[in-house]
């Protein structure tokens, strides 16, 4: 055997050797295992690869038409007018004359305080009126006496100065005639004096015989207008403080709705908008009416305004304080594109970011929105491209620039 077939013999055995080893270490369980899992890695990296990149299926937003926006409130039944009604005064309830479901027109009586007491206060000031009058006449009796003796002493006076100057009766004849003329002047002013105190006097007594009047028909209540009697505070035997509520009324046809609705959603009402409302006591009846009043201050705490409502169809008998579901329609939109705001990222209230289809790709875009359906779906009014269609439900693996199969959709 020659150097170069000795070489290639050792080389042939090194050979072998080696791939005897080579098969010994694959037959080992641990290098069988790894093996295993490098080629499933490898399987399903291929996988996901293919996967990641084959076309999504995606559901598109479509033009929608005659939609009605509606805002939820949640509220209760009132009352426009409702008075707790009483006594000024203070004293026993001897009558009662309504009760709790009853009807009243205005000026009807409804309850009575006992009167003893202030009858005769009545009396007293009515004898008062008499005696007043009375003094009248005779202040004026006085004083027109008053007059005729000043005359007569003006008269005698004139006499006694003429006959004096003649020497035909005495200076002190003439100085005393001066003197009683002028004692009946004094008289008269006097009267006439006393004629003006009594008929202040006179005057007086009717304001005190008016007053207690007043005091005595403010011992009788009577229902203020016509209305509804909610509740009755008192009974019979009662004595009863100035201005203790004797009854609780509410107007004829003052009822209407109180709603609690979110600021949020607050903006768009107005005056005059069209309500459904749901009763919880009748909830397979709708009733219908308008919106009256919106509150100028809303509540800090829940951050909800009050909105008054008057209904068009009421039932016949209301409950004050029952649940009522309102639902008010702010606006109608003739035609729209409408998503869902599970479909919205970042939603505050005017803008967020929603994915489209625009060349059969995913892209994220930033549009804009106004009115928000009952449904928690929002009408999208600027920011879309030409062409660009809105992706309506998200699935996993959205990317920018992934294909998409679309699914049942129209163009927009």
């Amino acid at each position: 055997m020659n150097a170069a077939e000795y070489s290639a013999a050792g080389t042939s055995s090194e050979r072998k050797r080696k791939s005897a080893n080579l098969l010994a270490i694959l037959h080992k369980p641990v290098t069988k295992y790894a093996l295993t899992a490098v080629g499933i890695l490898a399987v399903a990296v291929v996988a996901i690869l293919i996967y990641s990149n084959h076309p999504i299926n995606v559901q598109l937003a479509t033009i929608e038409r005659n939609i009605p926006v509606r805002v939820f409130g949640l509220g209760t039944t009132e009352a426009r007018v409702l008075s707790k009604v009483g006594f000024e005064v203070g004293a026993t309830l001897t009558e009662l004359r309504a009760d709790h479901g009853d009807h009243v027109s205005k000026g009807q009586m409804l309850a009575r305080l006992n009167t003893g007491e202030q009858d005769a206060k009545v009396g007293k000031a009515r004898a008062a009126l008499l005696i007043a009058e009375v003094n009248i006449a005779k202040s004026a009796a006085s004083t027109e006496k008053a007059r005729a003796v000043f005359i007569q002493k003006q008269e005698t006076n004139r006499r006694k100065q003429t006959l004096a100057g003649r020497d035909v009766v005495s200076q002190q004849a003439a100085e005393e005639a001066i003197r009683d003329e002028a004692v009946a002047k004094a008289d008269v002013t006097v009267a006439e004096s006393e004629a003006e105190s009594a008929r202040a006097q006179l005057v007086d007594a009717h304001a005190q015989l008016q007053y207690e009047e007043t005091m005595l028909r403010h011992r009788t209540l009577v229902a203020p207008f016509d209305a509804v009697v909610i509740e009755r505070h008192k009974e019979l035997g009662s004595v009863v403080k100035a201005g203790d509520p004797i009854f609780t009324l509410i107007a004829e046809g003052s009822y209407w709705g109180l709603a609690y609705v979110d600021e949020a959603r607050a903006g768009f009402i107005e005056e005059g908008q069209p309500v459904e409302a749901r009763i919880r006591s009748r909830p397979l009846e709708t009733f219908t009416g308008r919106v009256v009043r919106i509150g100028l201050e809303s509540d800090r705490v829940t951050e909800e305004r009050r909105v008054y409502l008057r209904g068009e169809n009421p039932p016949a008998r209301v409950y004050l304080g029952e649940q009522v579901e309102f639902w008010i329609t702010v606006a109608n939109l003739d035609k729209a594109l409408l998503v869902p705001s599970a479909a919205v990222h970042g939603y505050d209230g005017r803008q967020g970011t929603v994915w489209t289809v625009e060349d059969e790709r995913l892209q994220h875009r930033q549009v804009q929105f106004r009115h928000r359906t009952e449904d928690a779906r929002l009408e999208i009014v600027g920011g879309l491209p030409e062409n660009a269609r809105v992706v309506t439900r998200l699935e996993s693996g959205m990317r920018e620039g992934r294909a998409v199969r679309v699914a049942g959709a129209t163009s927009k």
